[in-house]
């Protein structure tokens, strides 16, 4: 009789578990179930609660969700990104510049925590720290263009030398950036520092498509005059 009642209570177990598990998932397309959801059983849901919790200020609640959404969820650097902020929200300064650090090293992909991570570098005058956070960016792609010319503006200004040896190592470290470079940044980069980018990598090695280049060119010519010319004479050979 009792060994009949634990195998009952144990497939009524597994029917509860499975449902919990069930409705855990289908919260990532209907978030309202998330609150439905057991905390044991708590994944794809636990994102939806921690965000409600940011939402209304609860900064003690925030940190916590967070932590155990990084704890069952940890690959994703958008989670990481989501703890930096409750902590942020919290005033753990120290703890939220450190969550957002390994968000941006684990998520190269994740344009939120690269963008903050290029705002820190600004911040703090690190010029190679931005090149490289903006490259992350750059061959992500997406975003809006006019946000994308200031931040060019901002990294390789006049006084970013520094910024365009780093960058001009990236594009110049693969063929695969040859063509992501000549690509996009004629319609982002500001026409003399593209020249001078384009001249570095040329100058480490970098052997560009000379059809691209004359595309390119044309494209900084309309931007503008006598840049285009530049832009050629920049890409060594062509």
């Amino acid at each position: 009789m009792i060994a009949r009642a634990c195998w009952i209570a144990f497939w009524i177990f597994i029917g509860v578990g499975t449902a919990a598990i069930q409705i855990d998932r289908q919260s990532r397309y209907e978030p309202g179930l998330a609150e439905f959801v057991p905390k044991p059983a708590r994944a794809f849901s636990q994102r939806h609660i921690l965000v409600d919790a940011l939402r209304d200020n609860d900064r003690a609640k925030a940190v916590e969700h967070a932590r155990t959404l990084v704890a069952r969820r940890p690959m994703p650097a958008e989670h990481l990104r989501l703890l930096s902020l409750a902590q942020l929200q919290a005033g753990q300064l120290e703890e939220s510049s450190y969550s957002i650090q390994l968000a941006a090293r684990r998520g190269w992909r994740d344009r939120p925590s690269q963008s903050t991570m290029l705002e820190l570098a600004l911040a703090a005058r690190d010029q190679p720290e931005a090149a490289r956070r903006f490259a992350a960016l750059f061959v992500r792609g997406g975003g809006e263009r006019t946000e994308m010319q200031e931040l060019a503006e901002r990294v390789f200004g006049p006084e970013s030398d520094e910024a365009r040896q780093v960058f001009a190592q990236i594009v110049a470290g693969a063929d695969r950036w040859h063509r992501v470079f000549l690509g996009r940044a004629p319609l982002i980069f500001p026409p003399e520092a593209l020249v001078d980018i384009t001249e570095r990598a040329s100058a480490s090695g970098a052997r560009f498509d000379c059809q691209r280049l004359r595309e390119a060119s044309r494209r900084v010519e309309r931007r503008e005059q006598g840049r285009g010319g530049a832009l050629l004479a920049a890409g060594r050979g062509c």
